[in-house]
């Protein structure tokens, strides 16, 4: 907040938090009702699997390299239980 006491401004807030709802809630009508959010985190954990399987040994230390800077997500290690 400024200090000034300067009479030609004026200080002002704005809540976006409703406009944000909204923009949510237009977002998950747009989907539809037919979209399964599980479903496409598995698609996209398959295609993920896909765009990095058969690498040869340089391209998978370029990835590894990669992956502990941050850069690129790590590899599921497969360790979590699935009911």
């Amino acid at each position: 907040m400024n200090d000034r006491s300067d009479p030609d401004l004026l200080t002002f807030t704005l809540d976006l938090t409703l406009e944000e709802a909204r923009r949510r809630a237009e977002v998950v009508a747009a989907l539809g009702p037919d979209w399964d959010p599980v479903a496409a985190l598995r698609s996209e954990e398959a295609a993920r699997s896909l765009l990095y399987s058969g690498l040869d040994a340089d391209q998978e230390r370029t990835y590894a390299m990669l992956a502990e800077a941050g850069v690129l997500p790590g590899r599921d290690t497969g360790d979590a239980t699935s009911d």
